[in-house]
């Protein structure tokens, strides 16, 4: 048997009302044999009784004691389960982390009540594990076993991101180029998710040959074509991926700034000038060149440089490269 009459009175509550129901309810596990599902419903609600009168202490020790008594017991899945919520309960999030952890890699799955436990474990281990490896190899799991039970778009989107913050970049890239479809997936915090996943992935599938060792010497290819007038020269020098046109009053670069167009159509007529030296607001990582004299109603533009973060790329990461246009005067 599980216990004990003295044991079994650790447990009772002192209402004798209560105290009547948690009896009836030891008397029904003491006369079921076996680890069958009736008494596992028995188990249940106990635990149950216990949750409602906020015994954590209590529910948590049957709960272990159970478990460590029939550890071959098919339920036990579930159990672990409930002692996990019991600690996310009381914001003990890692102890609950453990717990769910533990049933995901060691214990069978389980159905109860039509709902699967591994699931539901992998639901909020997502949420209370920050490493990157560890919430990788969650979203690997959900992704290959309950795809239909989840935003698959999302799933895949933050799958890439751990893998990114771990530094898998060939995977990080892989799982960005099949979230892509999922474009109209929302992930919360990253308003344009689809956004970046499409730069990193276009970016990675382009040559890359426009890019520079300095940001001196992109500078001074970029000044030597607009004294020359050559419009070949800068279509050359910009990026051909990711390029934007924006003006100073957008508040964020979105794919709508994204532009193809020829820079010949702007520079017919006329002499562009720019400034000696880069904007002071200029830094290490991203650079700012006024120019003007361009044939339309906003003749300044501030030619935009930006050291390349690209680490799935060591060739390539810390060169320089012409990112964008900013339309009109700085604020």
């Amino acid at each position: 048997m599980l216990s004990t009459l003295s044991e079994d009175a650790y447990y009772l509550p002192k209402n004798a009302t209560e105290r009547r129901t948690m009896q009836d309810l030891f008397t029904l596990l003491e006369g079921e044999q076996g680890s069958g599902e009736e008494r596992f419903v028995v188990v249940r609600e106990i635990a149950n009784e216990l949750m409602k009168h906020g015994e954590y202490g209590k529910l948590t020790h049957f709960l272990t004691t159970r478990v460590a008594r029939y550890p071959d017991d098919p339920y036990n899945a579930y159990l672990l389960l409930m002692i996990a919520y019991v600690y996310q309960r009381q914001d003990s999030a890692p102890v609950a982390a453990y717990y769910f952890d533990r049933i995901v890699k060691n214990y069978p799955d389980l159905i109860v009540r039509g709902e699967s436990v591994h699931l539901a474990c992998l639901l909020r281990l997502i949420e209370l594990v920050s490493e990157a490896d560890q919430r990788a190899w969650y979203y690997k799991e959900l992704i290959s076993r309950f795809p239909d039970k989840i935003d698959l778009g999302s799933a895949y989107f933050m799958l890439a991101q751990s893998y990114e913050k771990v530094g898998e970049w060939d995977a990080a890239i892989k799982t960005y180029t099949k979230f892509l479809p999922y474009f109209e997936s929302s992930i919360p915090g990253i308003p344009d998710a689809f956004g970046y996943a499409r730069k990193l992935v276009d970016f990675n599938n382009s040559p890359k040959d426009w890019s520079f060792e300095t940001l001196g010497a992109l500078v001074d290819a970029v000044k030597t074509a607009l004294d020359k007038g050559s419009a070949a020269s800068l279509r050359k020098y910009r990026a051909k991926v990711n390029f934007f046109a924006m003006s100073w009053e957008q508040e964020e670069l979105d794919s709508n700034s994204l532009v193809e167009f020829k820079i010949s159509d702007f520079m017919i007529g006329n002499r562009i000038r720019y400034a000696d030296n880069l904007d002071a607001s200029s830094n290490a990582n991203e650079a700012f060149l006024r120019t003007w004299g361009w044939s339309q109603m906003i003749s300044t533009w501030y030619l935009y440089f930006r050291k390349i973060n690209f680490p799935a790329d060591p060739e390539i990461h810390g060169r320089w490269e012409w990112a964008g246009i900013y339309y009109g005067e700085k604020f």
